[in-house]
């Protein structure tokens, strides 16, 4: 009896062991892993990358003519509402992805084997996160890019000829980018706390169209207000300069929604049963 006790022992020694030995750059390479091998992943970042260039090129062809040149700033902003136009879809697919991305985990039961080879679970979390957002990052900027870069012969032969070498360009196309990676957190939040694919995107589209349209249905200026202050209102300032909020200042509002979201989840995911 003994005797067959001893290898069981001897694997649980072992598992113990790797556990303790599992490291940051382990956990989220084994996330990275997890997140390219899902066909929902590639489908989403297509149909990003689709709808960016597609609507950018459109509106480039369809734009009205100005009567002469543009000036520089009113070329860049012109050139910005040309290119960031295919993130009002963009952000819905984004929406999607990041509850599936942990909610998926729950329906399969996968999230088991995640927190038993990490018991302390948020490493997990915050490895599913940090992977997710740059991943998102990546292929956000590179569709803005190729938007950018694939309209500016269209629009310059329309008169708007936004300068390459100007440094703000750059930083608000960086900004369009981040405005997907902060909204797909903030469902990435919503689809952790619930745990469910469907409530997880029903509240995350909720979030970005039902809730701002339901405030603007009222008539009243706290409600202007609050859509002022919800994250595809807010967010668009990190693009869109000369809003209600400077940049800085949308930044900081959109990881705070962000933080809200994760916090709970996080709070949840540690009192909760897998």
């Amino acid at each position: 009896m003994s005797t067959l006790a001893q290898p069981s022992l001897a694997r649980s020694s072992h598992i113990d062991a790797s556990n303790r030995g599992l490291s940051a750059t382990g956990i989220l390479r084994s996330e990275w892993i997890k997140l390219r091998s899902l066909r929902s992943t590639w489908w989403s970042f297509g149909i990003i990358v689709a709808i960016q260039v597609g609507l950018a090129v459109l509106i480039a062809l369809t734009a009205v003519k100005p009567t002469g040149q543009l000036p520089a700033d009113a070329a860049t902003d012109a050139a910005i509402s040309t290119i960031s136009a295919g993130l009002l879809f963009g952000q819905l697919v984004i929406a999607v992805l990041g509850v599936l991305v942990i909610s998926g985990e729950y329906s399969t039961g996968q999230i088991r084997s995640s927190f038993m080879a990490v018991p302390s679970r948020l490493p997990v979390l915050a490895a599913k996160a940090v992977v997710f957002a740059i991943a998102t990052f990546v292929v956000g900027f590179a569709s803005i890019v190729v938007s950018y870069l694939v309209t500016m012969p269209i629009l310059a032969e329309a008169g708007v000829q936004a300068n390459p070498g100007d440094p703000a360009l750059w930083i608000r196309l960086a900004g369009a980018a981040g405005y997907l990676v902060l909204i797909g957190l903030v469902s990435f939040g919503i689809g952790a706390a619930l745990r469910s694919t469907p409530g997880g995107i029903a509240a995350s589209l909720g979030l970005l169209l039902v809730v701002p349209t339901v405030f603007q249905l009222i008539s009243a200026s706290w409600a202007t207000t609050l859509v002022e202050w919800l994250p595809s209102s807010v967010g668009s300032g990190l693009f869109y300069w000369g809003g209600t909020f400077e940049p800085w200042q949308a930044l900081l509002v959109m990881l705070g929604w962000v933080a809200v979201f994760i916090a709970t989840a996080a709070v949840l995911m540690k009192r909760r049963d897998a």
